[in-house]
């Protein structure tokens, strides 16, 4: 079974930067995709990113696209998510899933706070 750290979180100004890590330990396969989700207070679990972990095809949700980009490193098992411009209403935690062929178990996640 797939297991998934996240890193990478913390606290950043509106405006700024930030890069989120998801460690994959267990085996990948061609067919998988890999997304990045967030939760804000008191807000569902909101679909961020996600990427074939074959050919890197990505697509992005609404409120982040063109300013957030997912990629993967095959050769290191990780799942990036570079987040630039952040907003206030960024802040959350952000957890990476295996999307397909099946969603899997979530993991503690890691929290990004953006003050404005």
């Amino acid at each position: 079974q797939v297991q998934l750290v996240e890193s990478g979180g913390g606290l950043v100004q509106a405006g700024g930067s930030l890069t989120l890590s998801c460690t994959v330990s267990g085996m990948l396969f061609s067919n998988y995709i890999m997304g990045w989700f967030r939760r804000a207070p008191g807000k569902e679990r909101e679909f961020v990113a996600r990427i074939t972990w074959s050919g890197g095809d990505t697509s992005y949700g609404d409120s982040v696209k063109g300013r957030f980009t997912i990629s993967r490193d095959s050769a290191k098992n990780t799942v990036n998510l570079q987040m630039n411009s952040l907003k206030a209403e960024d802040t959350a935690v952000y957890y990476c899933n295996v999307v397909a062929p099946t969603l899997g178990p979530w993991g503690p996640g890691t929290q990004v706070t953006v003050s404005s």
